[in-house]
């Protein structure tokens, strides 16, 4: 959520910044748009809205050779966890890899995940047709791919 956030505000898009919990209660971020009021609005958002909710808020990516950077990996629940694509890479026969970063709430350091199934590629995952994810401390299942 704090990634999104930064990246929204930097840009300027302010009316996007939004997240809603889990009794749908929409967080908007409204004027006066300054660095102060940001991490105001932040504060109260990572005391209302968690994995359950932006679970919910996300839509799911169809094939997850579709994935971009910005996309989720998510479980949500309590305790839930999401990882955020970082990156995505391919070669010229078309197989893609991508980065995989997380945190903890509220948005603690952020760091780049190993991959511990494939530690010569690490820390690239590969798209393959694995329906499952190994990540050093979760599994997620394609399905668990979602999108803003």
């Amino acid at each position: 959520m704090r990634l999104r956030a930064e990246y929204l505000f930097d840009n300027k898009r302010f009316g996007e910044i939004n997240f809603i919990d889990n009794d749908r209660t929409s967080y908007q971020f409204k004027a006066p748009f300054t660095k102060e009021e940001f991490a105001v609005y932040l504060d109260r958002v990572f005391g209302m809205c968690g994995s359950a909710s932006l679970a919910k808020q996300l839509q799911f990516v169809n094939e997850f050779y579709d994935m971009k950077a910005g996309d989720v990996l998510i479980r949500g629940g309590f305790p839930g966890h999401a990882e955020i694509i970082l990156d995505v890479a391919s070669n010229a026969t078309g197989n893609n890899i991508y980065l995989l970063a997380q945190s903890y709430m509220p948005a603690q350091d952020i760091h780049v995940l190993r991959n511990p199934s494939n530690e010569k590629l690490s820390p690239w995952y590969e798209v393959n047709k694995e329906e499952i994810i190994i990540t050093p401390e979760y599994f997620f299942n394609k399905k668990d791919l979602k999108t803003w």
